[in-house]
């Protein structure tokens, strides 16, 4: 599947001028890496959420602390995952 993909864009990038190409192909690669980026972080932010559910259900007499770490550890998820944004976006604009 994998393979037969890659052709495709390398047929469609040998047709093309080079210039449309370099265009073409970069749109591609921002494309993947927003759409990595972006999984990556749900995963991430479905983790903690689980873990901390969890936790609160083993002890729910810490279930304010859990809930409040849970919370900031989905804030730097959500940070790192803006910037990796930014960058990728930045890296197809170059």
């Amino acid at each position: 599947m994998l393979n037969s993909t890659l052709l495709v864009v390398q047929d469609m990038a040998a047709a093309m001028g080079p210039e449309a190409a370099q265009n073409y192909l970069s749109l591609l690669g921002a494309g993947l890496g927003v759409g990595l980026t972006i999984i990556g972080a749900a995963i991430g932010i479905g983790m903690i959420g689980s873990s901390a559910v969890q936790g609160m259900a083993r002890q729910p007499e810490a279930a304010g602390n859990i809930q409040t770490s849970a919370i900031i550890l989905a804030a730097f998820i959500e940070g790192a995952a803006l910037f990796a944004l930014v960058i990728t976006l930045l890296y197809k604009l170059l």
